[in-house]
């Protein structure tokens, strides 16, 4: 058996340790670090501890507080800017999905031996040379992204591009539960499912499975599907909080290696035409997809359903937990009509990328088939 496994060179999983930021820069020898947040992240007051630790510190920070959903190349290119105007020698990326993205790719533009632009390092492995030294910091347990060499980057009106390559892997990955407690019902639930998708597309990838990422898919969503309702009805519990970080991240761990399919295929385009943040498109589409690929990953679900509950059927306990958490179920729920299916197949069309990796083959006529029966 033949497979290669890459993973962030160190994990801190630790209650309160985003006090010890200041300090993890240190020993990676950086003097100016630049924060790559959002501005809800810093409204809601998760940096405070972070920036009274900073000031404590001989390490210099800068706040970059204008990452969005869906990051844009602009947005990549404008802190950059901010990277440079203070000089840093250090990236963190503290949030979700998106700052977490925008931070991989600054550790890469900013560094200061870099010759290539943004443009060039779309793809797979096209990503060359050294970067800053980075820390990746989720605020929310789901993308996983602080695990990932990806990052997803909106290169149009409805287009996302992604660049993936080893150099893209933190440096350290701190899970600190407390920075998630605060998530609001809908989101840990969207953004859990996000990670419960990553581990069960994993675990039946057709492309670069293997022992490590199922063990760890396993695990994931043992963990995931033991302690979602908790975490989701019950926010302030934080070993719900902290069960459902180290999951998502062992997700992250398990996608980065065996990659994600139909399920990311069908979501994204409802992310790109309609807004629907990116767990809640996984959410909406994944138990449709995963009856669809029953024929060829039968004895795969078979393997994972008693990790999630009593129900023998994968697609039925998944149904079941999306209805527990009280997510949408329907595409017209958010908006999606009739006269949108064909858009939203012919671009899920797109992601070939994440189509071959599927269990089974997906047609266009597939693909609208599934959100039909998902409208």
């Amino acid at each position: 058996m033949n497979f290669d496994f890459i993973s962030p060179h160190r994990v801190i999983v630790k209650t309160g340790a985003n006090e010890q930021l200041p300090q993890l820069m240190a020993e990676l020898e950086a003097h100016s670090v630049l924060i790559v947040t959002d501005a809800g992240i810093e409204q809601l007051g998760l940096l405070d501890e972070v920036k009274a630790q900073f000031n404590k510190s001989a390490v210099a920070y800068t706040i970059f507080n204008q990452v969005s959903a869906d990051p844009s190349d602009q947005v990549v290119q404008a802190a950059v800017a901010a990277a440079q105007q203070c000089s840093a020698d250090g990236i963190i990326g503290f949030g979700g999905g998106s700052p977490m993205d925008v931070a991989k790719l600054v550790a890469k533009l900013h560094h200061p031996h870099n010759t290539q632009q943004l443009e060039a390092l779309y793809g797979i492995g096209m990503a060359q040379g050294p970067r800053l030294p980075l820390v990746l910091v989720p605020t929310t347990a789901g993308t996983g992204s602080e695990a990932t060499p990806i990052s997803i980057i909106t290169t149009g009106a409805t287009t996302k591009s992604g660049v993936v390559s080893p150099q893209l892997l933190p440096d350290i990955a701190l899970l600190d539960a407390t920075l998630t407690v605060g998530l609001p019902p809908a989101v840990t639930a969207a953004t859990g499912i996000d990670a419960m998708v990553h581990a069960i597309e994993a675990y039946t990838s057709k492309h670069k499975k293997n022992p490590l990422s199922d063990m760890l898919a396993r695990e994931a969503l043992s963990l995931m599907a033991k302690h979602i309702r908790t975490a989701t009805h019950q926010g302030h519990n934080l070993k719900a909080r902290e069960q459902m970080l180290l999951g998502a991240h062992l997700a992250g761990q398990a996608f980065t290696n065996a990659p994600v399919a139909a399920v990311h295929a069908l979501a994204y385009p409802l992310g790109g035409h309609f807004g629907v943040p990116h767990g809640l498109s996984n959410s909406l589409v994944l138990p449709e997809v995963v009856r669809f690929n029953m024929p060829a990953a039968q004895g795969l679900y078979q393997e994972l359903a008693p990790l999630m509950s009593s129900e023998p059927q994968l697609d039925k306990a998944l149904t079941q937990l999306i209805q527990e958490l009280e997510l949408p179920m329907q595409l017209r729920d958010v908006g999606v009509t009739e006269n949108d299916l064909d858009t939203l197949a012919e671009d899920a069309m797109q992601q070939q990328r994440l189509l071959v990796n599927n269990p089974r083959h997906v047609s266009l006529s597939d693909a609208r088939a599934i959100y039909q029966k998902v409208l």
